[in-house]
């Protein structure tokens, strides 16, 4: 569930012009005119050629630095905000720009601390204790965040964004019914604000109330929600409310690449009801789902790529409403991929080498841009706490940090073959040589799971609405063993009960059948 932070618009956010500065008229009224008319990247190109020849305005140099942060540019917005400092020390707008600055680069520690000098600073603004709220939020002290969100609703009464982020952290300390109460407080002032009904909508899921949450993810199609953009087709979108036999269905996947593999399940299910099943997926893991039983044509997501005539359309993430999934009538076979090919085991089997023991894999982050990464990922010297004799561990880590990249250099007891994963279809190929996978809440844990491997996920206090709440099993994937962070929210204690219960499997691998685990 995404903090709201909406940008006010720039002519209330920047200070008024300092008046007239010399031989630079001309450029400010541009720049100020460009800003009224909204068209930021063109007031901004005015702007830097003024901070060129006004270095030391910091009335320039702060436009320079908000017009930067909204578009995403946050270290040159950062320089400015330098400036800033320099020509003007302890100004509150700029430092709490600053900490909204570092929030977005995902520095939240230092990001509390200016947000804490700009609250002594500015203790009637309630933007600033709104952005404080998210920083403590994203540092998982959410009893903190509640504070914060509190006292900007209390300085602004209708502050729709400070009462949804406050519903947020509420979720994540587990008080549900208070977070609804705050979402349908915010929903009272913001009728159309269509990001309050997906965070019910994923609340209700969490809770296991599957008929309205599905029904309520349907509010992903707005510009505002959805987490990929969805085109606009010539052909009505079906949800179930028709026969489909005959007829030909484009389903495109409009989620994220674990969403894709978790629900590409209830395709055989749309051919089994006569239709001729038309997928358009990213392109990572297209060979790997072209595979799937009922799949006519497979197509990647790219610029250019052709689709035949089709009567309907379908985002993958709706055919669980389209069927009317709920609790116990999930399609949950031990595996819904096809085997991998005889010649890509042989191939990993040879990168292996021999056995040592039982083959673990092993994931601990995911996505750095993705909105819940503090939650869900962990750093690799946690991971590596879990790598013990008797067993041969293996990294199917993707793209590791910087951090984490320099320590896996310096453990030759975690080989790292990722070099040859190239797309899913490598990646499974991996995952059907190895005894066990231990991942954090990725793609990965989809992808081990959809072969019937078993595996290990080591989630969240609060986690993704598919894991559903206070339970060590999945109703999705049969395969599947969770393992919950505790109110503590720590996860090296999971991690140390995972490391239990891997001794236990190690010392008794090769005495029980495979799918003991």
């Amino acid at each position: 569930m995404a903090m709201n932070d909406k940008v006010r618009r720039s002519q209330t956010l920047l200070p008024p012009a300092s008046g007239p500065v010399s031989k630079s008229d001309n450029l400010h009224r541009r720049g100020q005119a460009r800003l009224d008319a909204g068209q930021h990247p063109e007031a901004l190109r005015c702007y830097l050629k003024l901070a060129k020849i006004t270095p030391n305005s910091w009335d320039v140099a702060f436009r320079c630095a908000v017009l930067l942060f909204e578009l995403a540019r946050y270290e040159e917005a950062l320089s400015f905000l330098d400036r800033c400092q320099e020509v003007q020390p302890g100004h509150a707008m700029a430092i709490y720009m600053r900490a909204r600055t570092l929030r977005m680069l995902r520095r939240f520690e230092q990001a509390i601390e200016l947000s804490e000098r700009a609250e002594a600073l500015a203790p009637n603004d309630p933007d600033v204790f709104n952005n404080a709220g998210i920083i403590l939020h994203c540092l998982c002290r959410d009893r903190d965040a509640v504070d914060r969100f509190d006292r900007a609703i209390l300085l602004r009464p209708h502050f729709v964004d400070a009462i949804v982020n406050k519903a947020n952290s509420l979720v994540q300390l587990r008080r549900f019914t208070e977070a609804l109460s705050c979402y349908a407080a915010a929903k009272s002032l913001a009728p159309n604000d269509t990001t309050i009904d997906w965070n019910v909508a994923n609340l209700k899921m969490l809770i296991g109330d599957f008929a309205a949450g599905w029904l309520g993810r349907e509010s992903r199609w707005t510009k505002k929600v959805a987490p990929v953009p969805y085109p606009k087709f010539p052909t009505a979108m079906w949800l179930g409310q028709e026969p489909v036999e005959g007829k030909t269905i484009l389903v495109y996947a409009d989620e994220g690449l674990g969403d894709t593999i978790q629900f590409i399940r209830y395709l055989p299910l749309l051919a089994a009801h006569g239709a001729r099943v038309v997928l358009a997926v990213d392109e990572s893991l297209h060979s790997l789902v072209s595979r799937v039983p009922g799949i006519a044509l497979c197509v990647p997501k790219s610029e250019g790529t052709t689709v035949p005539r089709f009567d309907l359309h379908c985002g993958l993430s709706s055919l669980p409403l389209a069927f009317g999934t709920c609790l116990d009538s999930i399609p949950s076979a031990r595996a819904y991929f096809p085997p991998v090919a005889a010649e890509e085991l042989r191939a990993w089997e040879a990168r292996l080498g021999n056995r040592k023991g039982m083959r673990i894999g092993l994931t601990w982050s995911g996505n750095p841009r993705h909105v819940n990464d503090h939650n869900r990922s962990i750093p690799l010297n946690v991971m590596a706490r879990l790598v013990t004799d008797g067993a041969q561990f293996v990294s199917l880590q993707k793209d590791p940090r910087p951090g984490d990249m320099a320590i896996l250099a310096k453990r030759p007891d975690i080989a790292d073959h990722t070099s040859h994963m190239t797309d899913f279809s490598a990646t499974a190929a991996l995952i059907s040589c190895l005894d066990l996978v231990i991942t954090v809440d990725t793609s990965v844990a989809h992808l081990a799971a959809a072969f019937g491997r078993p595996t290990w996920v080591l989630l969240p206090y609060t986690p993704d609405y598919r894991w559903l709440l206070d339970r060590n099993d999945s109703p999705w994937y049969p395969t599947v063993r969770l393992f919950r962070q505790d109110e503590t929210r720590d996860y090296e204690t999971v991690v140390d009960r995972v490391h239990a219960e891997l001794g236990n499997q190690i010392r008794s691998f090769g005495s029980v059948p495979s799918d003991f685990f």
